[in-house]
């Protein structure tokens, strides 16, 4: 059963402020230098972590946004039209990116850490970066996603422009990357310090595939709880 109206708004705007807290925490506990990887070349931002943490904060804005709008008694057709165009934005951004982006970044932590936790969270961040906080950020994302889908049916893009999207943003984040090596001469993550160029090559291939992958495994858990969720209806 679908969750709608204030339970729906209700539930959205817990997660919001969740986000919001842990985004918040985030920048209080790596500000002042402590976290040497949030003070050099290109900050917080170089941290796909960090940039999935706005992405979601971002989606779960917008359907608290959209719940909003929906509970607006006897809307008028600007109103409706605007609620429609939000609403196809929101679903997009759910199926597109917030899922299979969220997704990833937790399955890769938490199978590099099982690895070797030096090559992609060094213990000494277990000093600056409480517990609570990396849950948060590697945990806990996947477990909202998959309340989402759960609860709220999202009209799921094509298929072909969904991924379109995708890897235009896996590419754009991988060109940051290499980007920021060659201005600073470091590399974001510890794990990329010890591939080579043609190892580094085939790490980066797969990560984007296996994102792609995330995406479809999204698409069909979601066509299994809901079936075909058809559009909202648009106004002229």
């Amino acid at each position: 059963m679908a969750i709608s109206g204030a339970a729906g708004l209700g539930l959205h705007l817990v997660v919001l402020v969740w986000y919001l807290v842990a985004v918040q925490q985030n920048l209080s506990v790596t500000a002042g230098g402590r976290h040497i990887g949030a003070a050099s070349y290109g900050g917080r931002w170089k941290y796909l972590t960090f940039i999935n943490m706005i992405l979601q904060t971002s989606f779960f804005g917008l359907c608290v946004l959209t719940d909003l709008l929906k509970l607006v008694p006897q809307p008028s057709k600007r109103v409706q039209r605007f609620t429609y165009r939000i609403g196809v934005l929101q679903d997009w951004l759910f199926t597109a990116l917030a899922f299979p982006v969220g997704f990833f970044v937790v399955v890769s932590f938490w199978l590099i850490y099982a690895y070797d936790r030096e090559l992609v969270y060094p213990k000494i961040l277990d000093q600056i970066i409480p517990t609570w906080l990396n849950h948060a950020m590697h945990t806990l994302v996947l477990v909202l996603l998959m309340v989402e889908l759960t609860i709220v049916p999202h009209h799921c893009s094509n298929r072909k422009g969904g991924i379109a999207v995708l890897v235009t943003f896996c590419s754009c984040y991988l060109l940051w990357v290499l980007w920021i090596h060659y201005i600073s001469a470091i590399w974001v993550y510890p794990i990329l310090e010890v591939l080579s160029p043609f190892a580094m090559g085939i790490f980066l291939t797969v990560a984007v595939l296996i994102t792609v992958l995330l995406y479809i495994v999204g698409e069909k858990l979601h066509h299994w709880r809901w079936g075909t969720v058809k559009l909202m209806k648009k106004l002229d």
